[in-house]
């Protein structure tokens, strides 16, 4: 029954309206503070045992994530959940995979006070700061009341606001460029949209937008419970944001636990539990054709006022 009830809403849409659109080539940013949001990322300092940053886990050369099951914290301890990209972070409606954080300064306090990650607390992290004069010249220079927790996370959010990654082929083919895709990732795109993917990974990050159940169709094993771990409502067991597609041939392993290593199997499965479709071969190789023209150009931070 869900399928047709998917295949109705899909047909609804005009695809002559893109439901994805570009990332734009030129973004309004806080020149300064974002610098100081770059040494901040970057800052080891921000964790107890002066081990972990934030580029710990999100490796900005490569796909904005560590490329691993799970994260690594400190002293060697293992995290629960699969580090989503930073890139293009902006463009979430919310943070997590559990959506509990609202925007990009509300997440940059989770890892810093979780045990397992930074172990840490803004009273120490302030405290190391202060025995540093370039940053207490910093932040005095671009806030009135100089270091402090909220400040910390706002030059961190400021700096995470400009790691966008526009010009994708994909995104030239959508300003209008024809030649951009192939026949056959453009049959990919096509086959994305008439088995549903689109239904869940559309808008400018091609997901990132909303909450949706893992295992709409079938049961899929996990033991995280999502959404429901931070809202305590039944009907929010197994929800978790749906992770944008752009990058995603950088990022595996895949999913909430990082329990999916390839791209092809993470399709398939996606296909199977969510939409009900057990897809062949070629078509899951037309899909993932698509999918990698959505790898972007990382933009080099730049004072938008010059």
């Amino acid at each position: 029954m869900y399928k047709f009830i998917l295949l109705f809403i899909l047909s609804t849409f005009s695809f002559s309206k893109e439901l994805i659109t570009p990332i734009p080539t030129k973004i309004s940013i806080d020149f300064n503070k974002a610098k100081l949001g770059e040494k901040l990322f970057n800052e080891t300092r921000l964790s107890k045992n002066n081990t972990i940053s934030c580029a710990t886990c999100h490796i900005l050369e490569e796909g904005g994530d560590d490329n691993l099951a799970v994260s690594i914290g400190i002293n060697n301890q293992e995290g629960t959940r699969n580090s989503p990209t930073v890139l293009n972070a902006r463009f979430n409606s919310n943070q997590f995979w559990d959506g509990r954080a609202k925007d990009l300064k509300d997440q940059a306090k989770g890892p810093i006070h979780n045990p397992i990650e930074m172990g840490s607390n803004f009273q120490e992290v302030i405290s190391k700061l202060n025995k540093d004069k370039n940053y207490k010249l910093q932040f005095n220079a671009l806030y009135s009341d100089g270091i402090t927790g909220d400040n910390i996370t706002d030059a961190i959010a400021e700096f995470e606001k400009t790691l966008i990654t526009p010009n994708s082929r994909f995104d030239k083919y959508l300003n209008g460029v024809q030649d951009a895709l192939s026949k056959e990732e453009i049959e990919g795109y096509q086959l994305f949209k008439e088995y549903g993917c689109i239904s869940c990974h559309n808008g400018i990050n091609i997901g990132g937008n909303l909450m949706q159940k893992i295992g709409v169709i079938e049961d899929f094993k996990t033991k995280d419970f999502g959404r429901y771990n931070v809202t305590k409502r039944n009907e929010d067991k197994f929800y978790f944001k749906v992770p944008s597609l752009r990058n995603i041939y950088l990022t595996s392993p895949y999913f909430h636990d990082g329990t999916i290593e390839t791209l092809n199997e993470a399709v398939d499965k996606m296909a199977y539990y969510q939409v009900g479709y057990t897809l062949k071969e070629e078509e899951t190789n037309k899909i993932i054709l698509f999918l990698k023209t959505l790898t972007g150009e990382k933009l080099i931070l730049k004072d938008t006022n010059e």
